[in-house]
């Protein structure tokens, strides 16, 4: 598969994601119907529907932190991991970017992530992480599934890490999900905390991946294989 293929891929998975998730709360808003199961499931089958579109492309990844949790595992190389996170937020500014054109910023802007009041930044820093865990983890898991319907299983952990999440941070496990509505929106509230959260997660998720599905307590061969990748790529 050539690179820009690969690139190609990752921004029209990411604009699939972000424009169909971050669409539907716009409109489950406008119709007043129930948030959280709506957009959890939106963002679910969005993943579901890219993944099948293009992961045979580049891997669907369409999440600067699953893109940082296979670099980590050394399934993908470092001038491709900085590659695709361009690609991804791109994806997601294009996908706000139509939304900005079709309705306003103003409307863009209710679709930035943003840390509830009933909680402070740093737990919703603490919060992110987990719910990347948990999403990551089964990633780096699933991806190595020869089954037909892992893809279903990837889209129905981002599903249920939305539902478990958006009353507290909106959740975001994706900091080009976040990066583009704060951008377009000019909404940056917490920005930081979407930013930093997901990537501690995705980093936690590799570690708990190696220890338990493979089993690997040393990780000085893996660590030396990533800085001999990072400095030599």
């Amino acid at each position: 598969m050539k690179t820009w293929q690969k690139y190609a891929a990752e921004v029209f998975g990411t604009f699939m994601l972000v424009g169909i998730g971050t669409g539907a709360i716009l409109g489950i808003k406008e119709a007043g119907e129930p948030v959280i199961m709506g957009v959890a499931l939106a963002f679910g089958l969005a993943l579901v529907t890219a993944l099948y579109s293009l992961a045979r492309v580049s891997g669907g990844h369409f999440n600067p932190a699953v893109t940082l949790a296979m670099f980590l595992d050394r399934r993908i190389g470092f001038t491709d991991t900085m590659g695709y996170m361009v690609a991804q937020a791109l994806g997601a500014f294009l996908a706000s970017g139509v939304f900005a054109i079709v309705l306003s910023r103003a409307a863009v802007s209710q679709t930035a992530t943003q840390v509830s009041a009933v909680i402070s930044e740093f737990e919703g820093l603490i919060a992110e992480a987990v719910f990347t865990l948990i999403f990551v983890f089964a990633i780096l898991v699933l991806s190595k599934s020869a089954a037909h319907t892992k893809y279903l299983g990837m889209g129905a952990a981002l599903a249920a890490v939305h539902m478990l999440g958006i009353p507290f941070t909106g959740t975001s496990v994706n900091p080009a999900r976040s990066f583009a509505p704060a951008l377009v929106g000019d909404t940056w509230a917490g920005f930081w905390v979407y930013m930093v959260g997901p990537m501690v997660g995705a980093v936690i998720a590799w570690v708990l991946y190696k220890l338990i599905v493979e089993g690997d307590t040393d990780f000085s061969d893996d660590l030396s294989d990533i800085n001999y990748a990072a400095t030599t790529t």
